[in-house]
């Protein structure tokens, strides 16, 4: 039901906000006044005042405190995010020198390896494991380009590693050791004893066929022995060690879980031998050495054969 009396709601409010209004400019334009006397009267409100309106300061202090702590929280996560990123990127860099460092020890290995003067060799970056359950091999990013002949050794820092089985003009192909079909004479120190290193496709080739086995002993060095001409002589192989079987085995110098330079050593063959005569020639004596002495009847013979006119 709508009233029908006079409405005094409205004219009252809008008296009040007037008088608020101009209470309000009245306010600023005192509290902007720059003059002695009105500095004192604002001090003097101001400490009579505000004393007593602490309570109604309590939230905004509160309000302000949450604000600095979320803005001193935003500048902490934008630390940890930049302190996250220093770290990720100081990894990537502990990384990449610990791949230098691996690279140069192995470089510097192969430099100091000691082996025979006469050999030369070319050093080659291990492309990939071409290896399977049934062969052991490995690529080298050198061939034929680069002087590569089927044939010669590969030595990794320390210890001898395969063989080249394959060589294209880029690329070669290494079978390693512990390849079944791999075949290598070999001589245990300090005993002299010669051996036949036998891969079977497992880290620990065996040693067969050894001369006397009561001289050989677990820790004994073992070297290449140059038996058939197929590799050099007197290159690091490895250890000897007793396997489960009881059956000598041999722990390889060269480390094969990490491969990645290895070294080919250019071998040349020994010059072979066609003609005899090319290095011993008859005189025309027909005999070449010392005279052995000869008896009295021969020399009287001899003398008779060669004056046949003269008596006895």
């Amino acid at each position: 039901m709508a009233r029908n009396g006079p409405d005094f709601a409205t004219p009252v409010r809008r008296v009040l906000i007037a008088l608020l209004a101009l209470a309000l400019l009245a306010l600023f334009l005192f509290w902007r006044i720059d003059s002695p006397r009105a500095e004192m009267m604002r001090t003097a409100l101001i400490d009579r005042i505000v004393p007593r309106f602490e309570w109604a300061l309590v939230p905004v202090t509160q309000v302000s405190q949450m604000v600095s702590g979320f803005q001193s929280y935003a500048r902490l996560y934008e630390q940890n995010q930049e302190l996250r990123r220093e770290l990720q990127r100081m990894t990537a860099w502990k990384e990449a020198a610990v791949q230098l460092e691996q690279e140069n020890s192995k470089l510097l290995a192969l430099n100091n390896v000691r082996i025979d003067p006469a050999l030369t060799s070319v050093t080659g970056v291990v492309l990939v494991d071409s290896g399977s359950a049934f062969r052991q091999s490995v690529l080298l990013n050198v061939g034929a380009r680069d002087g590569i002949v089927e044939g010669w050794a590969t030595m990794d820092g320390l210890g001898l590693v395969g063989r080249i089985a394959g060589v294209g003009q880029r690329i070669s192909r290494v079978v390693l050791l512990t390849d079944p079909s791999s075949r290598l004479p070999v001589t245990i120190q300090p005993t002299g004893e010669r051996a036949l290193l036998t891969g079977d496709n497992t880290p620990l080739p065996l040693l067969e066929f050894i001369e006397s086995g009561d001289n050989v002993r677990p820790g004994d060095r073992v070297v290449s022995s140059g038996d058939g001409g197929v590799f050099p002589a007197g290159l690091l192989v490895g250890q000897v060690v007793q396997g489960g079987d009881g059956r000598m085995r041999l722990r390889m110098a060269a480390d094969y879980e990490r491969l990645e330079f290895l070294r080919v050593l250019r071998s040349h063959p020994a010059e072979a031998v066609v003609d005899s005569d090319a290095v011993i020639r008859r005189g025309s004596e027909g005999f070449i050495g010392p005279r052995l002495p000869e008896s009295p009847v021969a020399a009287a013979s001899a003398t008779d054969a060669l004056n046949p006119g003269t008596a006895p």
